[in-house]
């Protein structure tokens, strides 16, 4: 008779009962191996395993191994240079430049004349505004309950810091820099200075250090004040003043996405009230989180004539704060990004200002004409232009700011002579912050 001896599995063994599984700490150590390749991790990976891993290698493909082997965890493989890797988690709002690429190409696709596009466009300005949850906060009347401080006088400019009574009894604080000097309840301007009105910008804020008090931001706006042009600058929801109110928890919610728009718009509503202030110039500008607002203000009110998106606009990359993700309005019309957002303002005149060390590192190659297309549907393709900084990184530097100037001179007829950064006072914060006049 003979017997049929069945043998114990090797434990170390990986068979199709034990779904081939192996520790993901092991199986990355192999590929780096393999590929001779290195991997950062911003996550601790101990304790996960694979199923199927060695079955997920693509010996022809480091990138399609790593998104095979990473994928049942939600985390994603982000090349960052030569054989160097990042394992991230997974981030919804932020995808890669070939992503960009595609999904521009796709949109691209929709339409081919202006009557296509705008029948697109309006179904974009209609969805972001109802996924953002925005239009009932706007049909809401409020009572005029808002304060204005001393104005401070510097050279060539004022700064009058207010605050402004918004929705379910919250505020909004900023500051109002000028040509001249401020006074709401009777004349906005001087009687002196009635002759001409003013440009208009409204200026909100991204991430950089400080919000609204930072000191590059301070020089921005009080440069564009002293060539002429009124800027209005003001806090992010659960940032500076506001975080007084809400608390800085407040600010990474999806509700700082609707507020952060809300409180534009309300700025917007209350100095356009002025007979000194130009309905026909009326601009936005912001860098980084603010350039990403700006693009919003742009697709929720016609009212702006003229758009600057700095280091923000991309295909790829939505904004990494829920203060500009947290609704879901890239969902709109079956899926959009920043460039379709940004290109409903055609033909309005708009500068994109991008650099080679940020996601807006292919607006050249891929945004720029993408937006350029869209202008050319009106005949307008002067009208939007782009200035690249190659070899600069993510922030609002001085020739950020250089071209910001430029832009708004050639659109507003700022006085050029007036551009002198050296002439700005750098404020503190305490100064910035409102406080009631002296009676």
């Amino acid at each position: 008779m003979m017997l049929f001896l069945f043998m114990p599995i090797v434990a170390m063994a990986q068979t199709f009962e034990d779904h081939f599984t192996r520790s993901l700490s092991d199986v990355m150590a192999d590929v780096q191996k393999r590929f001779n390749i290195r991997l950062k991790y911003d996550m601790d990976t101990t304790g996960l395993k694979v199923p199927y891993a060695d079955f997920r290698i693509r010996p022809y493909s480091v990138e399609e191994t790593l998104t095979n082997l990473l994928a049942p965890f939600d985390f994603k493989p982000v090349f960052q240079q030569k054989n160097v890797w990042k394992v991230k988690r997974y981030e919804y709002p932020r995808r890669q430049p070939a992503d960009g690429e595609k999904l521009i190409a796709y949109l691209a696709s929709l339409y081919s004349n202006r009557e296509q596009w705008e029948a697109r466009r309006d179904t974009l300005r209609r969805e972001v505004a109802e996924r953002l949850g925005i239009l009932p906060l706007r049909q809401v009347c409020l009572t005029e309950n808002n304060e204005f401080g001393e104005v401070r006088q510097h050279d060539g400019y004022t700064v009058q810091n207010f605050r402004l009574s918004t929705i379910g009894n919250h505020t909004v604080c900023g500051s109002i820099y000028a040509p001249v000097a401020l006074k709401w309840k009777k004349n906005l301007f001087p009687r002196e200075h009635d002759k001409g009105k003013y440009p208009l910008i409204i200026c909100p804020n991204g991430h950089f250090n400080g919000g609204r008090y930072n000191a590059d931001l301070q020089k921005r706006y009080a440069t564009m004040a002293r060539m002429g042009a009124v800027c209005v600058s003001y806090d992010l929801w659960g940032w500076g003043e506001s975080e007084d109110e809400v608390g800085v928890e407040a600010h990474r919610t999806s509700e700082a996405h609707v507020m952060q728009a809300y409180n534009g718009l309300r700025i917007l509503d209350l100095m356009l009230q002025h007979k000194d202030i130009d309905p026909r110039r009326v601009g936005v500008n912001g860098g980084s989180g603010g350039g990403t607002q700006a693009v919003l203000l742009g697709v929720l009110d016609d009212r702006f004539t003229v758009s600057c998106p700095v280091v923000s606009m991309s295909s790829w990359f939505d904004g990494g704060c829920p203060c500009e993700s947290g609704k879901p309005i890239q969902l709109a019309a079956g899926g959009t990004c920043n460039a379709e957002l940004a290109a409903t303002f055609a033909p309005k005149p708009m500068l994109v200002v991008s650099d080679g060390g940020d996601w807006t590192s292919t607006t050249p190659t891929v945004e720029y004409p993408y937006l350029q297309r869209i202008y050319g549907f009106y005949g307008a393709q002067d009208n939007v232009g782009n200035v690249h900084l190659p070899d600069e990184k993510h922030d609002f530097g001085p020739n950020k700011r250089q071209a910001v100037y430029q832009f708004f001179i050639d659109a507003f007829g700022l006085d050029a002579s007036k551009l002198n950064e050296e002439k700005v006072a750098i404020e503190k914060e305490e100064v910035m912050r409102f406080h009631p006049k002296k009676p």
